[in-house]
């Protein structure tokens, strides 16, 4: 399997980049001790809005559970009535995620549905000529997926109709700090700027979580299943080497928004390794700080160090080869895009 690794070591100061139901920062114990965490579904999220930032024209993938609407769009597009717009779509959208009867405001789904636009269109044209439900979801195939490359990348899951379901050529660790984390309260109050001037005390008190750490991000792309059959063959070699591209600009730029006003803990990274491998499976390095980082001096540099040993000590002890080995800083960002896009299948 062709894949393509990204080790990160990345320092962010107060932040809460990632809740939990109690509104405090995500922890997990590795290592005997406590961590600061941010799941792997918090992270990818950025990640995705990121690229379609970046390349409009080929992330155009959405979840969501309003896709009644556009559906409805596309077929009075593809000639059919309000009214028989409507029943196929309510119809197509029962079979795929059910229809929530609950639902009194808008028509919705009961789950999320990860859709492209040109796929709704073909859905669209193919009920129009049909008026048949299970013809129309067999018309649904990759070449109908080809606008939302994110759809190929991150994968969706399709309980009601297997054949639409699509793996993910990407994989995600959670982000872990590499040191000992406790979480922190802020204690804040606020001003009510009505109030007399003579009257002392504030217009509400709060308490709010966070914490500050140096994460180990782990990332990998396999490369062969995306420009296979049911992902992106039907895009040429230059289009999935843009989609690499963009993805990998995102993974490494994007960070969760999560009190991004009050909080601002939008930084880059200070460490990324990428790695291509012809075979074999991706390997995280996260085991370089099973024993936690502990240092007087910051802790980047030392994880950088560890990093670096652990990567190397692999490769030595089970044989791993690779055919690309690059790193940033070593490298400026276009330099190191430019050399991962060579290896795009």
């Amino acid at each position: 399997m062709k894949h393509l690794e990204l080790h990160i070591i990345q320092s962010v100061p107060v932040a809460c980049l990632n809740r939990d139901d109690l509104n405090s920062p995500k922890t997990a114990v590795f290592g005997g001790v406590q961590r600061a965490r941010v799941s792997s579904q918090s992270w990818k999220r950025a990640i995705r809005e990121m690229a379609k930032e970046i390349s409009p024209n080929q992330f155009r993938g959405e979840r969501t559970r309003l896709m009644f609407g556009p559906l409805v769009k596309e077929m009075e597009d593809a000639g059919l009535s309000a009214a028989d717009a409507e029943e196929g779509a309510k119809k197509i959208v029962d079979s795929l995620v059910k229809l929530d009867a609950k639902s009194t405001d808008k028509v919705k789904s009961t789950t999320l549905y990860f859709m492209s636009p040109l796929e709704l269109q073909t859905l669209a044209r193919s009920y129009a000529e049909t008026r048949d439900v299970k013809k129309s979801l067999k018309s649904v195939n990759a070449k109908s997926l080809k606008d939302a490359a994110d759809i190929s990348v991150f994968g969706r899951m399709v309980a009601n109709d297997h054949s639409l379901t699509v793996e993910a050529a990407s994989m995600f660790s959670h982000a872990l700090s590499t040191h000992k984390v406790d979480n922190e309260i802020d204690f804040f109050s606020a001003v009510d700027d009505l109030q007399p001037r003579e009257e002392s005390g504030a217009g509400m008190t709060s308490t709010l979580e966070f914490n500050s750490a140096t994460y180990y991000r782990f990332v990998a792309l396999n490369l062969d299943m995306l420009a296979d059959g049911e992902h992106l063959a039907s895009l040429s070699r230059e289009e999935r080497q843009n989609v690499v591209r963009t993805f990998v600009e995102a993974a490494i730029k994007a960070i969760p928004g999560a009190r991004k006003n009050t909080m601002n803990g939008n930084t880059l990274p200070a460490y990324v390794l990428g790695v291509v491998r012809e075979e074999g499976h991706p390997i995280q390095l996260v085991n370089a700080f099973e024993n936690p980082v502990r240092s007087s001096q910051g802790y980047a540099a030392k994880s950088i160090e560890l990093l670096k040993a652990e990567y190397e000590e692999l490769g030595k002890t089970w044989d791993i080869n690779a055919v690309f080995e690059k790193a940033i800083p070593d490298l400026g960002l276009k330099t190191f895009l430019d050399e991962v896009t060579d290896y795009v299948v």
